[in-house]
């Protein structure tokens, strides 16, 4: 076996993903997922510091929201920063993806560690958009207000987006999920 094999973080990935969804999360061993991809523990180790990060350390989704909150006009409308940012993170990070993140979430819900990690960084997701809107001068409980509605609006959205068998995009359901909201609102 070579020394450094250029996809072994795929390899890696792919393989814990397999054991997974054929053994479940909890009897997976890392011996296991490196044997299954024909590498060392060592170098699992390199690319992940356990093996729930195979599941989480892709999701960069609160670094991204970060990026857009600094890089969105400073004197636009709270609303329309926030659809903005949901459309963009819903086009790059969740289309095209359906299957493989339908598999993941099928992993993340059968264990209660994984589900417990999974809010976690909902609440990161969260904090990272409330200071965004702090620091556009939002007073706190709006800009919390908004942070919290952002998060939950598109975990929602997703979550009837990955049980739909049709084609329809990530932002139209937020879109559609957003307007009902505003109706209940109202």
């Amino acid at each position: 076996m070579a020394r450094w094999q250029p996809d072994a973080r795929e390899r890696l990935r792919q393989a814990a993903l397999e054991l997974f969804a054929e053994q479940g999360f909890a009897a997976t061993t890392v011996p296991a997922i490196t044997a299954r991809a024909g590498l060392t523990t060592r170098t699992f180790f390199r690319y992940f510091a356990d093996k729930r990060e195979v599941l989480f350390a892709d999701e960069a989704i609160s670094a991204f929201a970060g990026q857009l909150m600094a890089a969105a006009p400073a004197a636009g409308d709270p609303l329309t920063t926030l659809l903005e940012g949901l459309r963009t993170v819903a086009d790059a990070q969740f289309e095209g993806r359906k299957p493989a993140l339908r598999q993941r979430r099928s992993i993340v819900e059968s264990d209660p560690g994984l589900r417990e990690r999974d809010l976690h960084k909902r609440a990161a997701l969260a904090e990272v958009v409330r200071d965004g809107f702090r620091a556009r001068g939002l007073e706190p409980t709006r800009a919390a207000l908004l942070a919290e509605t952002s998060v939950t609006l598109m975990y929602v959205s997703v979550t009837e987006w990955l049980d739909r068998d049709d084609d329809r995009r990530l932002y139209d359901i937020i879109e559609a999920s957003l307007a009902t909201l505003r109706a209940e609102l109202s």
